[in-house]
């Protein structure tokens, strides 16, 4: 029987290929940080606005995109990305699912998937975390991480949704459509990070 050890530190996927230190870190610091959440948050809004046909609605891969960049990025740069992402968003640019047409800033944050956009912020930062302790080499462990990711994303924005419309309804209408969905991305992103760290470790 093998034992989890919380407390050991990994490196991220991102701080592996681009290190703060060493031959590769021409832009260490504060610039390499910023750049790297300008491009989360720039996959972020293009997540956000493609749409794949699915069973029983069409998705977006935004969940996808927010779980895997809070493993690659670690929980600090990960949530800084999402929260920057948010921040875009509350200023009023029309980087969110379904903007401009279902309004913009503070009062589409304040609507429906206001709690989905929490869960964001609270999933890419536990991810992030469990990734920075090796959570993200292989698929058992991957796969654990972004299912628990996928819950509080979901359970934030139906708890949230409910005190909209009520709990029937925000089951109905905010979980149960997109379950497959969230099903098909969390295994999809339990490939990727481990396939990701073979091909690295291959190169080397």
């Amino acid at each position: 029987m093998t034992t989890i050890d919380l407390q050991a530190r990994h490196d991220t996927l991102a701080a592996t290929l681009w290190p703060s230190q060493g031959r590769l870190a021409e832009m260490s610091g504060p610039v390499r940080a910023t750049l790297l959440a300008v491009v989360g948050s720039l996959l972020l809004y293009a997540s956000a606005k493609v749409q794949v046909p699915f069973y029983p609605v069409p998705i977006t891969m935004q969940t996808f995109a927010v779980l895997v960049i809070g493993m690659a990025y670690g929980w600090r740069l990960g949530g800084a990305t999402v929260a920057l992402y948010l921040a875009q968003g509350a200023l009023g640019l029309p980087i969110f699912a379904g903007t401009p047409e279902k309004g913009l800033g503070l009062a589409y944050m304040a609507g429906p998937t206001g709690g989905y956009l929490l869960g964001f912020l609270v999933a890419a930062v536990v991810v992030g975390w469990l990734a920075e302790r090796g959570w993200d080499r292989g698929v058992v462990r991957t796969l654990a991480a972004m299912a628990l990711g996928t819950g509080i994303i979901l359970g934030l924005g139906v708890a949230y949704l409910t005190t909209l419309i009520g709990a029937e309804k925000a089951l109905q209408f905010g979980l149960y459509p997109f379950l497959w969905g969230a099903v098909f991305k969390v295994g999809l992103a339990a490939a990727v990070l481990p396939l990701a760290w073979k091909a690295l470790s291959k190169r080397r």
